[in-house]
């Protein structure tokens, strides 16, 4: 019998409104009790001055494999994941080729599951070969694993195409994920569109190609009923736009990436690739809106955005260097250090948007430490400090301004499916 019993720790469960030091027992890869004490036969986690919490969800990562390796594998993305308290990820299509046949799915599968470190959820193409032209074949890719549908950084302009697949996924109960920029408008741009991009003479990404592309999303979402979730907004136009439709029961919810409420546009400054993303960095007035849509619950998840590229596709001048940056590693202590310790945030709030409320719009069985719930732990120190070494990182990539940064907050221990994989 495999029994683990975390002692002494602040167990937090946004699920069950559960705020409170107790011990926590975990049996053969489940929740088994609360305030169990120990027996002599099971493993004991000291947990005092520590958090205890249901390990991480993130619904935005791209492991790039098949085909574009040289970035990130599944190995070390999954790795990659657990170093930073992810449990479970959902994993874009955006490889090569990219996730739109059952084959593709099975692939991903079988691969996380050789790799062994967290779980893996596939997304698949919202349309094939993500050309936003004609409809992937929902049924059977649900049929092959799917848990959801998304055509990665690339946004489906065609509006009836995303209405059509609105419907189909309803049938299947899929939600789709989507990354709301109109293309014509921002195409070009490397950076957020304004003073700083002006200064620098560098093509600017407008925020109307965000805010234009959010509210024909929500027009679908309300017109079909269907499941949508816009990956990450950015700015104060699409944010006011959601907390409009919400207003009407539109079932739409929303995301932010993590360098989106800690860095603004003055990071492009030094024309550093590694700041080059998308959503790109905005100026310090539409940070300060996504602080306040996270406070209220405009912003229902946060993502790592975790968008890994190797050293060749970053290391060039910023207008050819590839968008992207490494996160899965970091998110958490940008959450503590920007959100937590400020008080934008309570720790109950930040972690639901980290857990349930991903797990919740996803449809999956995770991010809760109810009874019988799957043994998926992180106890979280939130006071250590930390380097974040590019040397020792589990990922593949380390396209992270973060490197040789000190950091607060960190994982000590992450619990998968009752097995300790990570024991600092």
């Amino acid at each position: 019998m495999n029994r683990i019993l975390i002692t002494n720790g602040r167990v937090i469960d946004p699920a069950q409104n559960l705020d409170r030091v107790t011990n926590l027992l975990l049996e053969d890869g489940f929740v088994a009790a609360y305030d169990a004490v120990p027996t002599g036969n099971e493993r004991i986690i000291e947990a005092r001055n520590k958090i205890v919490a249901p390990g991480l969800i993130d619904l935005q990562t791209q492991l790039r494999e098949p085909g574009l390796e040289e970035d990130e594998t599944i190995e070390t993305g999954t790795a990659a994941a657990l170093a930073g308290g992810f449990t479970s990820i959902c994993c874009s299509p955006e490889t090569d080729p990219p996730g739109d046949t059952p084959a593709g799915i099975e692939f991903v599968r079988q691969k996380a599951m050789r790799a062994g470190n967290c779980h893996v959820f596939p997304l698949a193409c919202v349309s094939r070969n993500r050309e936003g032209e004609q409809l992937a074949e929902i049924g059977s890719l649900v049929e092959a694993g799917a848990w959801g549908f998304c055509d990665g950084s690339r946004s489906i302009g065609n509006s009836d195409l995303l209405r059509r697949a609105l419907e189909y996924c309803a049938m299947f109960g899929r939600p789709i994920l989507h990354h709301a920029e109109v293309a014509e408008l921002s195409r070009g741009g490397v950076m957020h569109e304004g003073r700083v991009s002006l200064v620098l003479g560098l093509g600017g990404m407008p925020t109307e190609a965000e805010d234009v592309m959010v509210s024909r999303d929500c027009r679908l979402a309300e017109a079909t009923r269907g499941k949508l979730h816009l990956l990450a907004v950015s700015s104060i136009g699409s944010l006011e736009t959601l907390r409009r439709v919400r207003g009407r029961g539109v079932p739409i919810t929303a995301g932010i990436s993590s360098w989106n409420f800690v860095f603004t546009d003055d990071r492009l400054k030094k024309f550093d690739p590694t700041f080059k993303v998308n959503p790109p960095l905005r100026s310090a007035k539409h940070v300060e809106a996504c602080l306040a849509a996270l406070a209220d619950g405009t912003i229902d998840v946060i993502s790592t955005g975790h968008s890994p590229r190797a050293t060749e596709k970053k290391s060039l001048e910023i207008d050819l260097a590839e968008f992207g940056m490494s996160t899965l590693e970091t998110t958490l202590s940008l959450v503590i250090e920007h959100l937590i310790a400020p008080g934008v945030l309570s720790w109950s709030t930040a972690l639901a948007k980290l857990t349930c409320n991903p797990a919740r719009i996803m449809n999956l069985p995770k991010g809760t430490l109810a009874i019988g719930a799957d043994a998926d732990v992180i106890v979280i120190d939130p006071d250590v400090k930390w380097t974040f070494d590019a040397a020792t990182s589990r990922s593949r990539s380390c396209n992270s301004p973060l490197a040789g940064e000190q950091l607060q907050g960190r994982v000590s221990q992450v619990i998968v499916s009752g097995e300790v994989k990570i024991d600092r």
